[in-house]
């Protein structure tokens, strides 16, 4: 048991599940003359990103659900990402969520990966950052996979994220769930590998894994965490397993004398299986019907073990996330087109015409200068006038009043919005057609020319409600560089703006 004197633990959560919905029948249902067998796997529904969507973009959508418009985020120190996907092997992918997040740049920010377990092994470390110098720290987790055409992760997966925030009690951010204890084994124990380079997993065979794997090495990292926190595994109400194996949590959880009833959904028929953010998802749709004194016990399987025990305060009624996941998960669209589902993993390659062969160069110079606008999306707002102007300059041009050096710095990342006008159109080379755009008149003061994305015709008009949303803006093939941005989606679950 942690020897603190004061309470360490969860502070704030938040998941985010992408908008499009795999049908699986229809996975099922095109690899039939080659793959029979997947009729088995052909029903419910897994996550999908859109094509603008990838690891870092899910992240930020996680964190701002997990860190509302009325939380602060001046005071997070820590931002750790983990991702088995990230988009850059050499860059900080994490520097370009704490962007959009408009952390300060004295965040230690850093990029884990290499185990789907490195997620909840990550607890351990943030909270004796939270006992030695009262750090606040934010652990994101995203996963975008990649499978082969006609295989069974193609079905088992599903694209999410899920992001925490662990510090210390205070009465601005309570502790919602206690960190009891931890416990961690690390074996180079083989259940799948992707070699570096390589977009694909390998998986080896799930008796091998189920026997050997989870069930000589899970049981002892569970008991050691459980005898840590002083707690007795009769006592847990909330036992997380992520696993792409049928009953294999609850097999598990009887082995270490856990009640059958904490066994958490893996969420297996609406999302799929999203790797190393899998545990954190789970732990989100625990937190958000628990109440308090219930024990959770949150492990991962992954180059061994990763197992944390957490108490549930009487705080846990005081936070929401921004949009909640049990919201996500009775919303969303059904997609039904496999090969738009192939042609978004980069796994179908489409004739874009002359129009898509234009040179998308990237000033890396320009990008620096303007980091606060295009990665925060951090406006202007005129002292003088009020007035907002998007991108922020020395001059504010209000007609006829011009000002100079009247901005201040005005985010517009959590402001909602009116679309004015709009289009559609067919003619631009666009992964979405047809493609959306239009003026947007900001809550408060502002219009901008602005992309729309997670829309298909018949969703938007003029009046309707937009929010704004991190993506891809476009995608430099030829140095292979992404350029991020901020887009418009309409509003389509219940927000929480304001913590009750």
């Amino acid at each position: 048991m942690w020897s603190n004197t004061v309470t360490i633990g969860i502070t704030g959560y938040g998941a985010y599940l992408p908008h499009l919905r795999l049908a699986r029948r229809v996975v099922a249902e095109a690899n039939a003359w080659f793959a029979p067998g997947l009729v088995s796997k052909g029903r419910g529904h897994r996550c999908m990103a859109n094509w603008d969507e990838d690891a870092i973009t899910l992240a930020v959508a996680a964190a701002r659900h997990a860190t509302p418009p009325s939380d602060t985020r001046d005071n997070i120190a820590r931002l750790l990402l983990v991702s088995e996907t990230l988009p850059f092997a050499e860059r900080l992918n994490a520097a370009v969520v704490a962007g959009a997040l408009c952390l300060p740049d004295a965040v230690n920010a850093a990029d884990v990966s290499g185990a789907q377990s490195v997620a909840v092994a990550s607890i351990s470390q943030l909270v004796n950052a939270a006992k030695a110098a009262g750090e606040t720290s934010l652990l994101v987790a995203a996963s975008n996979r990649r499978t082969r055409a006609a295989s069974a992760p193609e079905l088992d997966y599903g694209d999410a994220a899920a992001a925490v925030r662990i510090g210390c009690h205070s009465e601005a951010q309570p502790v919602l769930a206690e960190v009891l204890g931890t416990s961690s084994r690390t074996v180079d124990f083989v259940d799948h590998f992707r070699m570096a380079g390589e977009d694909v997993d390998y998986h080896w065979e799930e008796r091998w894994v189920r026997d050997e794997g989870i069930g000589k090495i899970a049981p002892a990292a569970v008991s050691e965490a459980l005898d840590r926190a002083g707690v007795a595994a009769a006592e847990v109400d909330h036992f997380i397993f992520p696993t792409v194996f049928k009953k294999a949590d609850a097999q598990l959880a009887k082995r270490c004398g856990i009640p059958d009833a904490a066994v958490a959904d893996n969420l297996s028929a609406t999302v799929g299986d999203s790797g190393s953010a899998h545990a954190l998802l789970m732990l989100n749709g625990v937190l958000e019907k628990a109440t308090p004194g219930q024990t959770i016990v949150l492990t991962q399987f992954g180059s061994g073990m990763a197992c944390a025990v957490l108490k549930v305060t009487e705080h846990i009624t005081r936070f929401r996330p921004a949009t909640s996941l049990a919201a996500q998960l009775e919303g969303g669209c059904e997609e039904t087109s496999y090969t738009r589902y192939l042609a978004y993993k980069g796994q179908l390659k489409l004739e874009r015409g002359m129009r898509g062969e234009q040179d998308k160069k990237t000033a890396l110079s320009t990008s620096w200068r303007h980091r606060e606008a295009l990665l925060g999306f951090v406006a202007g707002r005129c002292s003088v006038s009020g007035d907002v102007h998007f991108p922020p300059t020395r001059i504010s041009y209000t007609p006829g009043k011009p000002e100079q050096d009247t901005q201040q710095p005005y985010p517009l990342a959590d402001v909602h919005g009116r679309i004015l006008s709009w289009s559609a159109e067919y003619l631009s080379s666009y992964m979405a057609p047809p493609h959306h755009y239009g003026q947007v008149d900001f809550d408060g003061g502002g219009r901008l020319l602005m992309e729309f994305t997670d829309v298909r015709p018949g969703d938007i008009d003029n009046g309707s409600e937009v929010k704004m949303v991190f993506r891809i803006k476009d995608i430099d093939e030829l140095r292979g560089f992404k350029r991020y941005f901020w887009k418009a989606k309409p509003v389509t679950y219940p927000e929480n703006d304001a913590q009750s």
